[in-house]
């Protein structure tokens, strides 16, 4: 599996809906089109620059994604509309 920079994944769950938890920057917090808070978050490194496999599926799990889910909602074919709607399929929100 490769790596993503951390910066990357940063900016790509921004766009996808995550906002820095207000305590900690590093935390995300995924919340709904409509302003609704989930209980939906991840956590990225505040050590490494390049975040690689281990780290990227404990992420996943975190997002309620599958490894390879969750490198498509950072990498950008998995849209925030399709996320949503996984998270009301399986009932996380």
């Amino acid at each position: 599996m490769a790596c993503r920079d951390k910066r990357a994944i940063e900016e790509a769950l921004n766009d996808k809906g995550f906002r820095p938890h207000d305590n900690d920057h590093k935390r995300f917090i995924y919340w709904t089109f409509e302003g609704r808070k989930t209980p939906v978050h991840t956590k990225t490194s505040y050590s490494h620059r390049d975040i690689g496999g281990e780290l990227l599926s404990k992420m996943a799990r975190q997002c309620k994604l599958s490894t390879k889910d969750f490198l498509d909602l950072i990498d950008c074919p998995l849209t925030r509309e399709v996320y949503e709607k996984k998270l009301l399929e399986v009932g996380v929100i």
